[in-house]
């Protein structure tokens, strides 16, 4: 007689804890998506970051490369000229014209074999006499006092006697007439460099592989009295750049504004979302837990919603990096079952980053989502379109049988973004660069198959964008 006493008084209170098993799941899946968002605005603040640190070391080096070369045209005058013949020199240094081409140049002149130097000069001018070759000087001031002359370099160029071999270090020692040298301010030479720094970003140049204020090059951004990469949570790199024979340690950080600029955001508007959805969903429950169907019926709704939220992209509503793994590895699992094939395809979009910095990320996100609707009318209902973050796509393509499905689908995405995209009054063009990996031929893993599609991505970027490369493929697979 007492048992069903019993049961009713175990479901009471399994009912009255309902509400806060609820809250509690929903809170640990909001913090789950959070965790998400914030992982995928770290690793696009990263593939900025370090964009920005590739683009300011390429800057650089060809800067370098193109002073050697005006150091040569000189070399080469010097070949038929005597050394002592400043007319020919201050001729042909005009018709250069140094502000326009070659700017950060301080002085441009040549130098006998037996003249006196310095020993950060001398080993330059040694290493310049022994190789060949042309040769940077460690940090130097062109003016006497430290104190108001700025930290520069000089590069020398060796001049032979002609018509003689050099071809051993003792022939180039004997038959040294004197060198070509220019002479720089680090502020002009960084100044000249092509582009402009990203705003946010700390860059430091210093002379070798030391990093202390001695030698210390060039600092812009940020606090000029702070370290780099002082303030917590900043990123911050280092790259050893190897210009003309001589070590440089180029440091770069990120400030703020560069993080507020490049971080996606999303993670705060997730765990609101989630806290709010969680504390609403709690509230049903424990004012409807007498109504346990409707009550169920509508925490199903709100999971399905936060699980929606926390595999899709919240700006195109398209299968995140999570969701799409997983799909990835049910598909690499029933391939190796089954001994089919699939097929990934990275996608990039060319030149995006003009459009955000034009017209701004608004316009910019409304460009992502008809990309995105552009993407999805195009493959078929088994395929997946996922986007990885920023201005990258990637298709799932599932079931193949060969890889002539790849190849038409590669020309269709083409074909799908060529039409002009009308955002805000604004007529915009969009082009593609696409990467191909096919299982089992690029990768018989889920790391290798990505890491090939997107080395074939990148291949297509340098042959000049807008086409498609295939893992271990020089030759296109579609022209435009």
């Amino acid at each position: 007689m007492t048992l069903p006493r019993f049961k009713n008084v175990g479901t009471g209170a399994l009912l009255t804890l309902l509400p806060w098993l609820i809250l509690l799941v929903t809170l640990g899946v909001t913090w789950l998506a959070w965790d998400h968002e914030h992982q995928t605005t770290r690793r696009a603040l990263r593939s900025q970051f370090d964009f920005s640190l590739r683009e300011a070391v390429s800057g650089i080096e060809q800067r370098v490369t193109g002073y050697e070369q005006m150091l040569r045209g000189v070399q080469a005058l010097f070949a038929t000229t005597p050394l002592d013949n400043r007319a020919a020199l201050d001729a042909y240094v005009t018709e250069l014209q140094l502000d326009a081409n070659f700017a950060g140049v301080q002085e441009l002149g040549v130098l006998r074999a037996n003249v006196a130097a310095d020993p950060v000069r001398r080993g330059a001018l040694e290493k310049a006499r022994d190789s060949g070759m042309a040769s940077i000087s460690g940090k130097v001031y062109l003016k006497d006092d430290p104190a108001t002359a700025q930290p520069g370099f000089v590069m020398f160029l060796p001049i032979y006697t002609q018509g003689r071999s050099h071809d051993s270090v003792a022939q180039r020692r004997a038959d040294l007439t004197g060198w070509v040298y220019a002479t720089f301010h680090m502020n002009d030479f960084m100044a000249s460099l092509y582009g402009t720094q990203s705003a946010g970003l700390t860059l430091a140049m210093y002379d070798g592989t030391d990093t202390s204020e001695a030698a210390l090059l060039y600092r812009a951004g940020g606090d000029a009295a702070q370290p780099e990469a002082a303030r917590a949570g900043a990123l911050a790199a280092k790259e050893y750049v190897v210009v003309a024979g001589h070590n440089w340690t180029l440091a770069l950080s990120t400030q703020e504004p560069f993080e507020a600029r490049y971080g996606r955001g999303t993670e705060t508007l997730t765990a609101v979302a989630g806290t709010v959805l969680s504390v609403l969903l709690a509230m049903l429950a424990w004012l409807m837990v007498n109504g346990r169907a409707r009550a169920l019926q509508l925490a199903e709704s709100m999971t399905r919603e936060l699980r929606h939220m926390a595999q899709h992209d919240p700006l195109t509503d398209l299968p995140n990096r999570a969701l799409f793994d997983d799909r990835l590895n049910q598909e690499l699992a029933r391939a190796k079952r089954q001994q089919g094939r699939f097929a990934l395809v990275f996608i990039d979009l060319d030149y995006f980053k003009p459009i955000n910095d034009t017209f701004g990320h608004e316009v910019g996100d409304k460009v992502l989502q008809q990309v995105a609707r552009r993407l999805q009318d195009v493959v078929r209902a088994v395929d997946t379109v996922g986007r990885l973050g920023g201005d990258e796509f990637v298709v799932l393509m599932t079931q193949l049988s060969s890889t002539d499905p790849v190849l038409a689908l590669a020309e269709k995405l083409q074909q799908a973004l060529r039409p002009s995209l009308q955002v805000r009054g604004h007529t915009l063009s969009v082009s593609c660069s696409i990467g191909v990996a096919a299982y089992p031929e690029n990768g018989e893993d889920a790391l290798a198959l990505t890491r090939n599609a997107d080395d074939a991505m990148y291949l297509a970027k340098e042959a000049g964008r807008n086409c498609v490369r295939q893992c271990n493929t020089q030759a296109p697979l579609s022209v435009q």
